[in-house]
């Protein structure tokens, strides 16, 4: 189901969803900065609420998310210059909607699509970065994870934990006869009755076959460098929770939210009956849909109207 919005027209790729006092916030990809989106209920009318990061020189802020640690907020968020192309920054701010500021740079190089998680064994950032040396021969992008010393400062030494292994998990405007280009991304992490679960998108936002999978461990170890995660598959078959159907497709990029006991996706998606419509492939608005959690076992249950 597509969540309502106060102002129509505009577009709400990689969703990030954080309830914090009672409200919840929705931050999106754009251009000029991340924007946000503010609602009283995930089901309720959600009001725009413009720009709450945006860094001088800077452009296509990608996938932000948000945490809250020791009362301050913290925006994780990718973005480019000249001779930069998506580096991962992270900006603070006193509230959820910003405006956030004293940004840092985490890394170097491409990494995108953050996920920030404290536990009782330390601060955990999840993002996606580049393998150009994959041992099963499978080159792209990659969910890691990355102990953080504290919000503003990795410790370098990152993890890789899922790995792409289907046809299904090509970015195909990256392919070329000479080499596939597979791509993991979009790295939530949660854990419950005993087990943890990292979700994530594989593909490309455009073709048919994007899609959000997980991989799971059955573990109470809290410091997350420490978890093996085994990917979900039907048999060792590509097996995804979400993927197109009769209504949608491009679904993918999602944030996870535990609202009234009951577990929910928030994603992007594109709707079939717009397909002809100028810049289709852009036209990503956010949806909701209920997850049903247990025993290491994750599925979707999705309607074109109601939740």
């Amino acid at each position: 189901m597509k969540l309502k919005f106060d102002v129509q027209g505009r577009t709400q790729p990689d969703p990030f969803i954080f309830e914090d006092d009672g409200k919840f916030y929705l931050y999106v990809t754009a251009h000029d900065g991340v924007e946000a989106y503010e609602a009283d209920s995930p089901l309720g009318l959600w009001h725009f609420r413009g720009i709450v990061a945006s860094f001088e020189g800077k452009t296509d802020y990608w996938a932000p998310s948000v945490t809250k640690i020791d009362g301050k907020y913290y925006i994780y968020v990718s973005c480019s210059w000249p001779g930069a192309f998506e580096h991962m920054h992270v900006a603070q701010a006193d509230s959820p909607l910003g405006p956030f500021s004293k940004e840092k740079e985490l890394y170097d190089r491409f990494s995108i699509d953050s996920h920030v998680v404290e536990t009782e064994k330390g601060i955990f950032l999840w993002y996606a970065e580049d393998n150009l040396n994959a041992e099963n021969g499978k080159v792209g992008t990659r969910v890691y994870i990355d102990r953080l010393i504290d919000p503003y400062t990795p410790a370098h030494e990152p993890k890789e934990v899922i790995i792409p292994e289907f046809g299904e998990e090509k970015f195909t405007p990256q392919c070329t006869p000479e080499r596939d280009w597979y791509t993991i991304e979009g790295a939530v992490w949660f854990e419950e009755g005993g087990w943890q679960y990292v979700m994530y998108s594989g593909g490309c936002y455009r073709d048919d076959t994007y899609h959000i999978g997980y991989a799971a461990a059955k573990t109470d170890e809290k410091d997350l460098t420490q978890v093996d995660f085994v990917k979900h598959t039907e048999d060792g078959r590509f097996s995804p929770v979400l993927i197109k159907n009769e209504f949608e497709e491009g679904t993918g990029h999602h944030s996870v939210l535990k609202w009234n006991g009951e577990y929910y996706a928030v994603y992007h998606g594109r709707d079939w009956k717009e397909k002809t419509t100028p810049g289709y492939e852009e036209a990503r608005t956010a949806r909701i849909c209920r997850l049903h959690v247990k025993d290491g076992m994750i599925t979707a249950e999705r309607y074109e109207d109601h939740i």
